[in-house]
């Protein structure tokens, strides 16, 4: 592939979108480089699920008139933009499997609510991208789709469960993606692919009718910039009439951001519980330091959480999983992702008692969180514990060790479902850096209940000081 063309392929959505107005590229070359691309890496990769090629020509050579015409030609805000959207987000007419035999041939009638704005935004459908069976794995492997890989080392997962588009995003396959968040579905595959991910508080965008007022689980953007995620953002929030716990307010993020001077800024190294491997801790501190030469004060406290806090999202998670698609098991059980099958079983087994017992712990862990962000404007921690994991990584295995020392649970790498138990907190994870082997590392931001600004603020001065856009896989 040219050099040419593959620019094009990395190009942010807004730099995108500023090159259309001025008539210095259009629509049809970047989505004909980014299907050559595809073409090129999916094979390596497999990140895709479905792929809309002709579709998505045909929508660029209609966006390509839009922007010849006159300033006053009615364009919408992501027009021209191909996108990626998760294999787990129904879109109307389109088969949507959720990762999942049982639903192979699934052809939803209506799209989830935030997919349903993206697409009528202008953004053009190059692909679907692939995820865990039921999204329910760091890991995106299905026994539908088999396994994703990450274009930094085939030999490494790109993480879950929206892997197929922080694999994408990395490999220049799609200008967006978008993501679901429920134990950190969004954040670590940006951390693991080296982009951003973005988990919104609950309420900021519209849930799905698939998973009415979940709490733990949000739609959010998986992107190449924090000006991208805010572009995204912009199009999926606001109330919505098929959630009622959909936010009437109109939340509009701006197009840049403000530096940190004068911004009191706290981080936890380890959150109190995980263990941090050295590369995930040198990266970590770097951004640290970065943050303070543009005139932040950072300083380290101590969350006072536990393993505790494990447990409230676990049962939830089990919980949940149980209720939407416990009635599958008597036909699909032997055909399902065994891991998949075992949390299905144990939610089944829980209480309802027991799950709304959660609850309490969700707020003593919110009590510890509320002392920190009461006189800290945001909190930063590692996205993930470590820089990879091996696409042969087994969620349910218990053979796992960071330094050493075995992780005895299904998310001891990951450090982002914490804070899916605050979920009213938006949490944002970018680039921190390379790892061993030249791994992409990520930082979490965690901001104050809906101020979704001040995490965008600190994720821009970090873009600004330890750029990474310029970084691209060798694949």
């Amino acid at each position: 592939m040219k050099k040419a063309e593959l620019d094009l392929c990395y190009l942010t959505a807004t730099d995108a979108i500023a090159k259309f107005k001025t008539r210095e590229l259009s629509p049809v070359d970047l989505v004909k480089a980014q299907i050559k691309r595809c073409e090129a890496v999916e094979p390596k990769l497999n990140a895709t699920t479905y792929t809309f090629f002709d579709e998505a020509l045909k929508q660029a050579r209609t966006a390509e008139g839009k922007y010849k015409k006159s300033k006053g030609s009615r364009r919408r805000p992501l027009e021209g933009v191909t996108i990626g959207i998760k294999d787990f987000h129904d879109v109307k007419g389109q088969i949507t499997t959720y990762g999942s035999k049982a639903f192979e041939h699934n052809r939803p009638t209506q799209s989830a609510p935030t997919v349903d704005r993206l697409l009528k935004s202008g953004a053009i459908l190059l692909g679907r991208t692939t995820t865990p069976e039921f999204a329910h794995s760091g890991i995106t492997q299905s026994p539908l789709w088999g396994t994703t890989r990450n274009p930094w080392n085939l030999d490494c997962t790109p993480g879950g469960s929206s892997g197929g588009a922080g694999a994408s995003i990395a490999a220049g396959m799609m200008t967006l993606t978008d993501g679901t968040d429920g134990g950190g579905s969004c954040r670590m595959p940006a951390a693991f692919s080296g982009c951003v991910g973005y988990k919104p508080p609950f309420g900021r965008n519209p849930s799905d009718q698939g998973h009415p007022l979940e709490t733990l689980l949000i739609h959010g953007p998986i992107t190449r910039s924090v000006g991208d995620a805010a572009l995204m953002q912009n199009v999926m929030s606001g109330y919505h009439p098929s959630d009622q716990a959909s936010l009437k307010e109109d939340y509009v993020l701006p197009e840049s951001f403000d530096s940190v001077k004068g911004m009191k800024i706290a981080y936890s190294m380890d959150l109190n519980i995980f263990e941090i491997a050295p590369d995930v801790e040198k990266n970590t501190l770097d951004t640290i330091k970065a943050l303070r030469r543009a005139g932040a004060a950072v300083d380290e406290v101590d969350v006072g959480w536990d393993w505790g806090m494990y447990d409230h999202w676990y049962v939830r998670w089990e919980g949940a999983f149980a209720g939407l698609i416990g009635d599958l098991l008597p036909r699909w059980r032997f055909e399902m992702t065994p891991f998949c099958l075992k949390i299905a079983e144990a939610g089944l087994e829980h209480s309802a008692a027991r799950f709304y017992r959660t609850n309490a712990g969700r707020a003593e862990q919110w009590n510890k969180l509320n002392k920190v962000l009461s006189r800290y404007d945001a909190l930063l921690c590692p996205t993930v514990a470590c820089s990879s994991l091996p696409v042969t990584h087994d969620d349910g295995g218990n053979d796992f060790k960071i330094n050493g020392k075995l992780m005895g649970n299904y998310l001891g790498y990951s450090m982002t479902w914490p804070f899916n138990n605050m979920n009213w907190c938006p949490v944002m994870s970018v680039p921190s850096g390379f790892g061993n082997g030249h791994m992409p590392t990520g930082i979490q931001i965690c901001g104050r209940t809906f101020d979704d600004h001040s995490v965008f603020r600190i994720a821009s001065a970090i873009e600004r000081a330890r750029p990474w856009i310029g970084e691209r896989p060798k694949i």
